[in-house]
This record gives C-alpha cells, structure tokens and sequence, in this order.
C-alpha cells in the first residue's frame, strides 16, 4: 500500500537507494527538496546527508520569515510502501512536496505539487495513490483545489493527474496545467507512517 511518510532518517537507506535511482535519470527530481541544500550537499545520499536534509525539509513548512520573500512553505513527504522490505518496514519509492500557496513562478509552472517515482517503482500505481494522497492531505490543510502540472509531451504524468481529478485549464509554453478540486478526494485514509 502507498503512503505519504514525513521525512525521516529511519527510512535513510531506501531513500538513497530511490534517489540513486533518479539521479541516474539526470533530470530534476520534482519533490525532492534538494534544491535547499548548498549545491555540493545535493546529492549526499549518506546518513549524515539524508539527516541534513530531513532537517531542511521538515523546516519548509514554516513560513518565510522575511515578509517580503515569495517563497511559500511546503509540507514534504516520502512515498513509500508499506510493508515493502523484507523485515516488513516501509520502502521509499518516491518524494512529493505539497506546496501550502502559489507565488507567480508556481502559478505558471510548477502547481502546488511535485514528486517524482523512482523508476524500478513505475508502473505499479504510486503515482496516482500518491497524488491522491496529496490531494487529500491539501483538503485537511484548508486548501480547496489544487494545481497540478507536467510537461506537455509526458502523457504518463497527464493520465495520471487526469484519473486523478484534474482538470485542463490551459497549456502554457510546455505546460499543461490542471485544477483539482480537493473536497472530490476519493483517496484511502493513509496508514500511519514513521514520524507522522
């Protein structure tokens, strides 16, 4: 089962395994957060690494302190499957970052989430479980709909937001933008997860 884990560093080892994974694919990870660490810190996938970066993520959801700043906080979440490892604990197979507000740059390109599957983990519904999971946790946060984008040629990404509620607005430049609205969330109640 797929569920939205609060970073940690007790599932370390399977999330440098995924984020391995993607890294290889040599193209930005949506929902990762490592654009908030220093440049040379990015991809540290040691435990010290990790624990920096659980730091920095489970920090985003505060707002900005600098009033002026566009920046919006966001709730960062592991996917993972329940039950995945042998010993029964979960697996990492992915990261989703649930955007609490949009500035113009979200509004245009990126939506309230992103995330990113790793690929040995593609196929098997994460995607969509962990779309909907999101869509869910934005209804309990005060969010009414969210937007949600992908690449214009990435039918995968666009058929997964589709049988996810979304609905087409528009496309702008090379990005599809879709609205979903969240009190429609036919998501399963997650289970509870290491550190939530």
């Amino acid at each position: 089962m797929t569920a939205l884990a609060r970073p940690d560093v007790a599932l370390c080892d399977s999330w440098a395994v995924a984020m391995a994974e993607l890294h290889r694919e040599g193209t930005h990870v949506h929902g990762s957060g490592l654009w908030l660490l220093p440049e040379d810190e990015r991809w540290d996938l040691t435990p010290e690494g990790c624990a920096r970066l659980v730091q920095v993520l489970r920090a985003a959801v505060a707002p900005p302190s600098d009033p002026e700043s566009d920046d919006v906080p966001c709730e960062f979440s592991w996917v993972v499957e329940e039950g995945g490892a042998e010993d029964g604990r979960p697996v990492v197979v992915g990261v989703l970052a649930l955007r609490l507000g949009l500035n113009q740059w979200l509004l245009e390109h990126a939506g309230h989430v992103g995330y990113s599957i790793a690929p040995s983990h593609r196929g098997r519904g994460h995607a969509s479980r962990a779309l909907a999971l999101a869509v869910r946790r934005a209804g309990e946060l005060g969010l009414d709909r969210l937007l949600v984008t992908c690449d214009d040629d990435n039918l995968a990404s666009a058929a997964t937001i589709e049988s996810g509620g979304g609905v087409l607005e528009d496309v702008r430049g090379l990005k599809r933008r879709y609205w979903i609205d969240t009190s429609a969330s036919s998501a399963p109640t997650p289970a509870p997860t290491p550190g939530r």
